[in-house]
């Protein structure tokens, strides 16, 4: 039997053909209907496909009078496959949606399933062997996975792997890549794993989107606790120096960290340059709830610009503003002559400087700098070397002792009050925390300007010192003294404080 003889008797004696009119007919059904029936019909033409090559193959061995069953046998399965997987797109995908039926899609796996089986059950009698060694064989099970259960076999698979390897596990704050969302995993089933977003929405992703594509576990590094590296940009006018930018923002930021900040890395000042009519930066920061990004975000941005605020550092104004308020001489003096009067009204308020005269608390006025804090900023730290006063003008803050979270209030500071009098006069370090606890005002009174004016008039150390030995001396200690035992007190404090003024300012002695 010569070859087109062999091929032409295959065909006409074997189910090819009808298999092919099927698979033609479904397939005109399937281009007017719906796009998915469509590609549902992939697998099933793949299987005919293959199921041709057979019938190639079994026509060759036949015309060489070869036995051709093992050929015979694989085309049997495949093609019958393939008429399963085509009556699976006629039923489910054509005609019972078009009646208006809705089949869920685990029933669909598992019906096209049994047929599966019973098709090479049948073909496992055909070929006289057990079906258990037709299932082993891996093209014929790689093909009932593939058009059967595929969807739900992947999700199944996915989601075991992510059980096993633990890649995703529950907890996890994800995202599947830019303009997708992200969420924390609240829990990994068989076919889908569920992330529940800031925006309170759940989201359904099935397994095996997550085992094709890429995913993006936020705040997860080897070796390395849970964070995220924040960005928080802004503007500054072009003019101020960028090292007094960046050196401003990180004194702040470093030395007392906004709540849900990472201290290590340490938080990040960047220029990134100029445009317009601004100098770009940003602060870089590592996120330690990632559930609280907003909020930390808001707080991180309210230290900057009290930080800016603080360092006379402006923040940039849009080249396109206009100022319609004429600035004139006069007013310019009526608003240096409000401001001065209310440096004077905070001076007032300081009782060491009682024994200055009028002309110098005048000079001392002018001398002040405004010191702005932000709630729950501190605005000293225990331990600290510095040589500032502050007098509160407006807010409220707490005086703290001891180290972290085993630090005790002592004290509530309220405008008119001043702290810091100690490291002011004899350079002390700083004996306390001070917290502010409402947006704070301050004025600030550096050591050249108080060391201008005690080498100018040298014997007013001596009267700043009884003052601050009676400050001494009445909050020493809370009980009884005799009146003669706290004169000798006043009189040690005050030759103490003198000489340690003196040295503290390099004054002679008279």
């Amino acid at each position: 039997m010569s070859f087109p003889e062999a091929l032409l008797h295959e065909l006409r004696h074997g189910p090819t053909a009808w298999a092919v009119l099927a698979w033609l007919v479904v397939l005109s059904l399937a281009r007017v209907s719906s796009p998915v029936a469509r590609t549902r019909l992939r697998v099933p033409t793949a299987l005919l496909v293959l199921h041709a090559v057979t019938v190639v193959v079994t026509a060759a061995m036949d015309s060489a009078d070869y036995v051709a069953k093992a050929p015979r046998v694989a085309g049997l399965a495949f093609v019958l496959l393939a008429v399963v997987g085509v009556a699976q797109v006629a039923l489910f995908w054509i005609a019972l949606p078009k009646a208006g039926v809705r089949v869920p899609r685990i029933v669909v796996d598992v019906v096209t399933a049994i047929a599966a089986i019973v098709a090479l059950i049948a073909v496992g009698k055909r070929a006289g062997f057990s079906v258990a060694g037709l299932i082993t064989t891996s093209a014929v099970l790689t093909a009932v996975i593939g058009f059967s259960m595929q969807d739900t076999l992947g999700n199944l698979m996915g989601g075991l792997a992510l059980q096993m390897d633990s890649s995703i596990k529950v907890g996890d704050w994800i995202s599947l890549g830019p303009g997708q969302p992200v969420g924390q995993v609240t829990e990994i089933r068989w076919r889908y794993t569920a992330i529940e977003t800031r925006n309170w929405e759940t989201v359904v992703i099935p397994n095996s989107v997550l085992m094709k594509g890429t995913v993006i576990v936020l705040g997860r590094r080897a070796g390395a606790p849970l964070q995220l590296r924040r960005h928080l940009e802004f503007h500054v006018d072009y003019r101020t120096p960028p090292t007094e930018v960046i050196a401003a923002i990180l004194r702040e930021l470093r030395s007392d960290p906004v709540r849900n900040m990472a201290e290590t890395p340490p938080p990040q000042a960047i220029f990134f340059g100029i445009r317009d009519s601004y100098a770009v930066y940003a602060v870089r920061y590592w996120l330690l709830d990632l559930s609280a990004d907003d909020g930390t975000d808001s707080e991180v941005r309210i230290r900057v610009y009290y930080a800016l605020q603080r360092a006379g550092i402006p923040l940039a104004i849009p080249a396109q503003a206009v100022f319609v308020t004429s600035e004139d001489e006069e007013r310019r003096e009526r608003k240096a002559r409000e401001e001065h009067v209310r440096r004077l009204a905070a001076v007032d308020r300081v009782d060491l400087f009682r024994a200055l005269s009028p002309a110098d608390r005048d000079q001392m006025a002018d001398r002040l700098r405004p010191m702005p804090f932000a709630r729950g900023e501190a605005v000293t730290h225990e331990g600290d070397l510095d040589d500032g006063l502050f007098i509160i003008v407006r807010g409220e803050a707490a005086v703290r002792i001891g180290p972290g979270e085993a630090a005790r209030e002592v004290a509530r500071l309220g405008p008119g009050q001043f702290f810091g009098e100690m490291s002011l006069m004899t350079g002390e370090v700083r004996s306390a925390t001070v917290i502010a606890l409402t947006d704070l005002e301050c004025y600030r009174l550096d050591k050249p300007v108080f060391e201008d004016l005690l080498r100018q008039r040298p014997e007013l150390a001596e009267a700043v010192a009884e003052l601050l030995a009676e400050r001494r001396v009445a909050l020493a200690s809370a009980r009884d003294e005799a009146e003669h035992s706290r004169h000798r007190r006043l009189a040690t404090a005050k030759q103490d404080l003198l000489g340690r003024i003196r040295n503290f300012f390099a004054l002679e002695k008279n």
